[in-house]
């Protein structure tokens, strides 16, 4: 019998935290309280030598609910996110609550789009849906990104322009989107959205789930990704007891490099499940895309 998340995150929070004595800390100073920068140098050999570096700020998961991840503390990250003045911001999905009985009330979209708003990047904003999204009220979620003026990219790609050098920011539509009898259903479309890049300037890729990357080829330079909430609880020298990924902890956080293609993946802000994160404090993530070869 298939364990399910909740019973794999549920049975790793308990353990977390009776069996290191910690629960204040796992269950309330982490997840709520605590906020850390992530920094990520990534050389990719599909960025080519004359582009310049480009530094991407990462929200993911925000998961808004009172009081977990309330409009103040949504301010709080977009004005850290400000100070570190990245080139471009990309949020990574699952706006929506995930939590459904640990919290006092979900944040509505009219109100978490008010904060997200006031994001500034030169490159923009920009921004793909989760699961939770779309198993909530995908529509209203759609209003709020419409409402900050925060453009979403579902299986859909724009060409930008970085110090006089071109590039892509293409966004998939999620791919666990449906839930049904056997499993799950998607409605990212990886082919038609990379179909849409008409020329060889290098290509980002944002996606929410990271089990996408087996599929991205070498063309893209770089995939971006959320989800897994680094597994919401690391334990030492075990690591993540769950991570919602086909691939576990293959997929599980940071930055990933198989057959010379990177993908970074967000420990996220939020929590679902539980309102516990053990070892995996939320983060905004600070990805620095340069050259493996510099000009």
């Amino acid at each position: 019998m298939r364990i399910t998340r909740r019973q794999l995150l549920i049975g790793a929070g308990t353990t977390a935290a009776a069996g290191v004595g910690l629960s204040s800390y796992a269950f309330a100073i982490e997840p709520g309280f605590r906020l850390v920068v992530a920094r990520h140098t990534v050389r990719s050999p599909a960025w080519p030598a004359r582009h310049p570096p480009m530094r991407i700020a990462i929200l993911s998961d925000l998961h808004a609910c009172d009081p977990w991840m309330s409009v103040n503390r949504i301010e709080q990250i977009v004005a850290r996110t400000m100070k570190h003045e990245p080139d471009a911001i990309v949020i990574l999905g699952d706006f929506a609550a995930g939590l459904r009985n640990f919290r006092t009330r979900a944040i509505e979209p009219e109100e978490w789009a008010i904060p997200l708003s006031r994001l500034r990047a030169p490159l923009g904003v920009h921004a793909v849906l989760g699961n939770h999204d779309w198993w909530t009220d995908v529509d209203a979620v759609r209003f709020g990104l419409s409402r900050a003026g925060i453009p979403l990219y579902e299986n859909d790609a724009i060409r930008l322009k970085h110090r006089r050098r071109e590039f892509w920011f293409a966004g998939i539509g999620d791919q666990i989107a449906h839930r049904t009898d056997t499993g799950f259903r998607g409605v990212d479309d990886l082919p038609g959205t990379l179909d849409m890049v008409h020329d060889d300037a290098p290509v980002i890729l944002l996606a929410h789930e990271p089990d996408i990357f087996v599929n991205v080829p070498d063309r893209v330079a770089l995939t971006l990704a959320g989800h897994t909430h680094g597994g919401q609880i690391r334990l030492p020298g075990i690591g993540s007891p769950v991570v919602p990924s086909a691939y576990g902890q293959r997929f599980a956080y940071g930055h990933i490099v198989e057959d010379d293609r990177h993908m970074v993946v967000s420990g996220g802000l939020g929590c679902s499940i539980l309102p516990v994160r053990f070892g995996v404090p939320p983060e905004i993530t600070l990805v620095t895309l340069r050259p493996a070869a510099e000009a």
